[in-house]
């Protein structure tokens, strides 16, 4: 009968160094790697799809630029004459600003509590479970978000009174065609936020919430930024 050799070893005869078993990926079972792993993902995610977005708006302002230079021929004077008319930006939209800005606050509160919880769990070895209190950042940021929205609705209605309608002029064409634009990307963001807050609130895996709410919360951030370039862009360019 042969002689038994251990997993790992060799036998007497063979000199060879023996090579040691891999050891496990960050602490044995690997999980915090694959949190780390899969928030990196979604953070990964989210900057290409807000690539995309601010291609969008990088065309628009372009756009916006270009048709301020340009006009029309006036057949009886002979003279080339721009017909850019500012529009007066209704007042609601420096307080929806200010609604927009602290739900992006709530929105960073509650992606740093997350993802803490999330930590905690690692450190203690379980995924988690349901029924931890805190402080509901994120439905106070899912609040204010759609109050900001309300606040888009009204200054729309302002405009419609005051007979600036899409059709008025270029000035009050593109400040729909902004606003609007900008009002459903955020309602995709509203919707991410939502279910994120879903998850984080009902399941009992932590870190599969913290890795959503974290990935909706950068979004929203990029949407509060580039809310405030496109309210300084219509404020000096309509």
């Amino acid at each position: 009968m042969g002689t038994v050799t251990s997993i790992g070893t060799r036998p007497k005869g063979d000199q060879r160094l023996t090579v040691p078993p891999e050891p496990p990926v960050y602490g044995g079972d690997g999980e915090p790697e694959r949190f780390r792993r899969r928030l990196r993902l979604y953070r990964l995610g989210v900057g290409v799809g807000l690539m995309a977005v601010l291609m969008l708006f990088v065309s628009f302002s372009s756009a916006l630029i270009v048709r301020q230079g340009l006009g029309n021929w006036d057949a009886a004077t002979g003279l080339y004459r721009r017909d850019w008319r500012s529009i007066p930006l209704p007042r609601v939209l420096v307080l929806s600003t200010l609604v927009l800005l602290g739900s992006s606050v709530c929105a960073e509160l509650a992606r740093r509590r997350s993802l803490a919880r999330a930590r905690e769990s690692l450190r203690a070895g379980f995924a988690g479970a349901v029924g931890e209190k805190s402080r509901p950042w994120l439905g106070y940021g899912i609040g204010l978000g759609i109050a900001f929205l309300a606040g888009q609705v009204f200054a729309w209605r302002s405009l419609l009174q005051s007979g600036l309608h899409m059709y008025t002029g270029p000035a009050s064409a593109f400040f729909y065609l902004l606003t609007a634009t900008h009002a459903l990307h955020l309602v995709g963001g509203l919707i991410a936020l939502m279910y994120a807050g879903w998850i984080s609130a009902f399941s009992l895996d932590l870190r599969r919430g913290a890795v959503l709410v974290d990935a909706a919360s950068w979004y929203w951030h990029a949407m509060a930024i580039l809310w405030i370039y496109l309210y300084a862009l219509l404020l000096f360019g309509t």
